[in-house]
């Protein structure tokens, strides 16, 4: 327990926003409560199906999750069949999904590997009754105790004895070994991404930090605007309805004007904007789609623009 527990703690730290790394320790916790409370293996020909299915359908809904909790989802995808003009590209959508789904599968691979670590999944799903799993991954286990051990090898994972019990610390230990290849794995390939989107960043590490300042300043000062502009609008109508008077004149951004703000942000070399409402108000065209232009490019490092401008914090 204090292993997994460690490993689940350092996931933690590799997460790509708060949301993820608190979801990726709730799937870790519900995982360890799941098998113990209500994963029993029916050691029968259900086996195999029922512990595949257990292992992978909540690492499946966990990854949807992950879609649906993630802002850039909801960013991407609103009014993305509006007829505004400006469309991002296939590339640059394909990007973006990529990105996306980086981050969602954070809690995923927490379930499968905490699962591999604990073992039952595993120990159940290989000794299932044939045609699955395959006939190489039982007759293995039985080399030295006879074909008696092959035909009672479905009941092993609920039987006690000297045999079942040693077919079930290999088969834990092998699980084991696969749960710790799986994290090394997704924690290799997590640490050269990083590197990499770091060193091809298109700032520098100072920059890049009072980048941060200032989406976080930004999002404080937009929602306390936001609120106060909201408010006034309100006080307006509603002072209008009851005293049965014309309104007074209220300026307010329009659809377009919030579809432009709206918009996933693109780093441009060309011009010195730290978001999509800084390129907004820079642009000398307020007609002008700021959607796309010529020489935008979406680095990974840069990816907590979005999160921020949507009220989500950054690693």
């Amino acid at each position: 327990m204090e292993n997994f527990q460690a490993v689940v703690g350092l996931c933690a730290k590799h997460k790509t926003t708060l949301g993820y790394g608190a979801l990726s320790l709730l799937s870790a916790g519900g995982e360890q409560l799941f098998s113990q409370v209500v994963f029993k293996c029916p050691c029968n020909a259900w086996s195999f199906s029922y512990s595949l299915v257990s292992m992978l359908v909540p690492a499946l809904v966990l990854l949807l999750l992950g879609f649906l909790l993630n802002s850039r989802t909801w960013r991407l995808l609103t009014g993305c069949r509006a007829p505004f003009p400006g469309r991002r590209s296939r590339r640059c959508r394909l990007r973006v999904l990529v990105l996306l789904a980086s981050g969602a599968s954070v809690a995923p691979f927490t379930w499968i590997a905490v699962a591999l670590l604990n073992g039952a999944y595993y120990e159940c799903l290989v000794t299932g009754e044939p045609p699955l799993p395959p006939p190489w991954l039982r007759t293995r286990l039985c080399l030295d105790m006879g074909e008696a051990c092959l035909g009672d090898l479905h009941r092993m994972p609920c039987e006690s004895g000297e045999a079942a019990e040693e077919v079930i610390r290999y088969l834990r230990a092998e699980s084991q070994v696969l749960g710790w290849i799986l994290i090394a794995s997704v924690m290799s390939f997590t640490l050269v991404c990083t590197c990499i989107s770091h060193c091809r960043s298109p700032v520098s590490f100072l920059q890049l930090k009072f980048w941060k300042i200032y989406m976080e300043k930004e999002k404080e000062m937009f929602e306390t605007k936001a609120k106060e502009h909201a408010a006034k609008l309100a006080e307006r109508n509603v002072q209008s309805f009851f005293e049965c008077t014309k309104p007074e004149p209220f300026l307010t951004p329009g659809n377009r004007e919030w579809h432009q703000i709206s918009s996933l942000y693109a780093y441009n070399s060309k011009g010195q904007f730290y978001s999509t409402i800084h390129k907004y108000v820079e642009s000398p065209d307020k007609t002008a789609s700021i959607r796309s232009a010529q020489g935008d490019v979406l680095p990974p490092v840069l990816v907590f623009v979005d999160d921020l401008a949507m009220g989500e914090a950054a690693i």
